[in-house]
């Protein structure tokens, strides 16, 4: 028999697991909910632990990537990487963005596909200047719209299976 502090150990390792793996660029909250739900956690808990977990890279890379990537473009090894990632990210989807501004960034983040998301977000919003006193909140709506379109396709996904 587990002792209390066996299974609190484990319910708050399963958390740790999707708050990290919401964290990761490319998974994000996308992929952390069907993770949360897998390992066990209820649709809303598993919801809620990834969207915490997704938020926590935005302010770092809102404050801090225009810096590094310019300290970056400087070095001979990373100076095409750098360029390549800022070119792909202002060219699939800062369109939207300049041309709704804040709404557009809701919406970047809030469509569930590949190359969408906090991290790209959060990219296109440092590299275009935007505020942070808009483009958070703008992220932060963006990314819990995501969270209820994923957690209610992975809940009837996972319906369906069982």
């Amino acid at each position: 028999m587990e002792t209390l502090l066996q299974q609190l150990l484990n319910f708050l390792s399963i958390e740790f697991t999707v708050m990290l793996t919401a964290a990761l660029p490319i998974i994000e909250l996308r992929g952390a909910i069907p993770v949360g739900i897998s390992l066990g956690l209820s649709p809303i808990h598993a919801t809620i632990i990834a969207f915490i977990g997704s938020m926590i890279p935005v302010p770092f890379i809102l404050f801090t990537i225009r810096p590094i990537f310019n300290y970056l473009k400087a070095t001979r090894t990373f100076k095409k990487l750098v360029n390549k990632l800022t070119d792909r990210s202002m060219n699939n989807n800062s369109g939207k963005i300049q041309k709704y501004g804040v709404w557009g960034l809701i919406l970047i983040v809030a469509i569930p596909l590949p190359g969408t998301g906090v991290w790209s977000g959060s990219l296109i919003a440092a590299l275009m200047d935007m505020r942070f006193k808009w483009a958070f909140p703008a992220i932060l709506m963006g990314n819990a719209i995501a969270g209820i379109i994923i957690m209610l396709l992975s809940h009837g996904v996972v319906s369906v299976i069982s």
